[in-house]
């Protein structure tokens, strides 16, 4: 449509290929194109056609003359990694909080994910409560936003009670949240294994929505719009997956030991997941749906213990491993310079590193810093 004759806009488009798919292209994406000037109103032949699909990434296809074949190449723009630091007081919900903050949204999921396993965060959370987090953003030249990056340091103060979390990658390449002393955030079992959802009905006696009678609620039901995740609670082996019932479609998952859990109404189930299927803690088993017994969308989940229904929400979770003696030492170099960051970014400085120099020292905000990576 730009006046590019149609045989060099395919041959474009097919030089283009090996470094980005036309396929991806959406609409509103800016295209430029260049023509060879002939000195005539018509456009000369195609020289080249560049835009960029994100802000950390530009897509461009050249030749330099209309006897040469075209050329695509995909070149990286320069990024800095950005430490950020938000803190705020609770009055509603710690989703409205963060929101206040500007903290985005992957870095308060990351946060919650990391806190359900102790936290309900529909009960605990009162007036007054108190969070920080210390994470990471990688903003371009401009300074712009182009993406988030790790939460790196989170710490909620509780009815006055408060608890650190350190993010810490081992020497085998795997990463967690810990506690200061070393101690893993994670325990066998996720009391909440979905996120964004609202605690519609615990467990315990209630009249039953559907029936109409006092009916003994052996689980806990967590409203949110159909299609949303669901995970394993924990590592295990499905034993059950299939329709069950007033349970509609349904998933029953053997942890090992004396643990199974549970989960009811889901609209369908995620690619893999049938009986004898090995699943790990936090993968997608299903979704939320309003299948068999059902007045809404929402996820009935249970927590088997010895074969009998407890309360997910008050059954004692084994807590996970704690760091070896070897890495306790790395550790505590990690939470110091942690601890270092917080410092500075509560006295209004802020940490600045080059993404592409992960070798180069972090230097202050407002010094010199080489732009030319």
């Amino acid at each position: 449509s730009a006046g590019v004759e149609r045989v060099q806009a395919h041959q474009a488009v097919t030089a283009m290929e090996p470094v980005y798919s036309a396929r991806r292209l959406m609409p509103g994406q800016e295209l430029k194109i260049a023509f060879a000037d002939t000195g005539a109103t018509e456009p000369g032949a195609l020289l080249s056609i560049s835009f960029s699909p994100s802000r950390e990434r530009d897509i461009e296809i050249s030749r330099s003359s209309d006897s040469d074949e075209f050329f695509a190449e995909s070149i990286d723009r320069p990024v800095a990694r950005q430490l950020a630091y938000a803190e705020g007081s609770i009055s509603s919900s710690l989703s409205v909080a963060a929101s206040e903050k500007r903290v985005p949204n992957p870095v308060l999921v990351e946060a919650i994910r990391a806190y359900s396993y102790d936290v309900d965060f529909q009960r605990e959370i009162q007036k007054g409560d108190s969070f920080e987090f210390l994470y990471e953003i990688f903003v371009d030249e401009e300074g712009a936003l182009v993406r988030t990056g790790d939460l790196l340091f989170a710490a909620m103060t509780l009815s006055g009670s408060r608890t650190e979390l350190y993010y810490y990658e081992r020497a085998d390449g795997s990463a967690d949240f810990f506690t200061a002393d070393g101690a893993s955030v994670r325990r066998s079992l996720m009391r909440t294994p979905i996120d964004g959802a609202r605690l519609s009905s615990g467990f315990g006696m209630r009249k039953h929505p559907v029936l109409g009678y006092s009916k003994m609620h052996r689980g806990t039901d967590f409203a949110a719009p159909r299609g949303t995740p669901i995970y394993a609670a924990g590592n295990g082996v499905v034993e059950y997956a299939g329709r069950k019932g007033g349970y509609g479609k349904y998933v029953r998952i053997r942890h090992g030991g004396s643990y199974r859990t549970a989960y009811a109404h889901m609209k369908g189930y995620a690619k893999g997941i049938k009986k004898g299927a090995r699943v790990k803690q936090g993968q997608v088993i299903g979704y939320v749906g309003t299948t068999g017994r059902s007045t809404g969308p929402h996820l009935h989940y249970e927590v088997h213990l010895d074969g009998k229904q407890v309360n997910p929400l008050k059954v004692a979770m084994p807590r996970g491993e704690k760091l070896k003696k070897s890495e306790l030492t790395d550790f505590a170099g990690r939470r110091s310079e942690i601890e270092r960051q917080i410092a500075l970014a509560q006295g209004g400085v802020m940490m600045v590193q080059r993404a592409c120099e992960p070798q180069t020292e972090v230097v202050e905000q407002g010094s010199a810093v080489d732009r030319d990576c």
